[in-house]
């Protein structure tokens, strides 16, 4: 997708299956453009330097020529101030301090679904409209919108959900790589069956886990989840 009011991308990300998902993901989200692909810091470094017209980058941190952090410390000490969005398995609260403090407007933790990453690509556009629609000096009511853009709220539980056991339930199914029924994670979290099945299908059906079928024992299929 080309045109004027396009954000121009580039994936920075030096595995192959993951670069081409993130670029494939960029071309299907509304309002965005893929600019390039680099598989390196240096080589990221070089598009930036060619084409300055990149209006966002997605960073991975872990590169083989170095720390996705070193590549936005060099772009900061040569005043670039493009947007960037870490898209990382990197979960360190170091690595995301240090990130926040170069400028990274939104933090995006590998693996993901289309729709999580939509969602953050979609904060951006809103953040991206409303900073180029203020003029002049800007209120703290507009600044506080335009922040708020980057960070909302939580979306509300359906009526009976606890938050808590919605984070005990995540963290059972995401302690693992393997796909775990609602009898398992109930045994983990210590709730009942039903109660965790309820949250695992809510779960499911917001792209937070995958469901799938389990087959064996000669009986019917069992429902299983597995991070997604």
């Amino acid at each position: 997708m080309t045109g004027p009011d396009v954000v121009r991308v580039l994936v920075v990300e030096d595995e192959e299956l993951a670069a081409e998902a993130h670029a494939t993901y960029v071309e299907r989200t509304p309002g965005f453009g893929l600019a390039g692909v680099a598989r390196s810091a240096g080589d990221a470094a070089r598009f930036l330097e060619r084409d300055r017209d990149v209006d966002l980058v997605l960073l991975d941190m872990h590169l083989p020529d170095g720390h996705g952090l070193g590549l936005l410390q060099r772009l900061r000490a040569a005043g670039d101030l493009v947007d960037v969005i870490a898209v990382t398995a990197a979960r360190d609260a170091d690595v995301v301090r240090h990130a926040v403090a170069h400028g990274v407007v939104l933090y995006l933790i590998k693996p993901f679904t289309y729709a999580t990453f939509r969602s953050r690509l979609e904060q951006y556009a809103d953040y991206r409209a409303r900073l180029s629609s203020a003029a002049g000096d800007v209120a703290q009511d507009e600044v506080d919108r335009m922040l708020g853009t980057l960070r909302p709220a939580a979306p509300e539980l359906p009526k009976g959900m606890s938050a808590e056991t919605l984070r005990s339930v995540v963290a059972a199914v995401r302690g693992t790589d393997e796909a775990l029924s609602a009898s398992e994670v109930a045994g983990l979290v210590g709730a009942s069956r039903v109660t965790v099945r309820r949250y695992l299908e809510h779960l499911a059906d917001t792209g937070v886990l995958e469901r799938g079928q389990r087959y064996g024992g000669g009986g019917r299929p069992e429902v299983e989840y597995r991070r997604a």
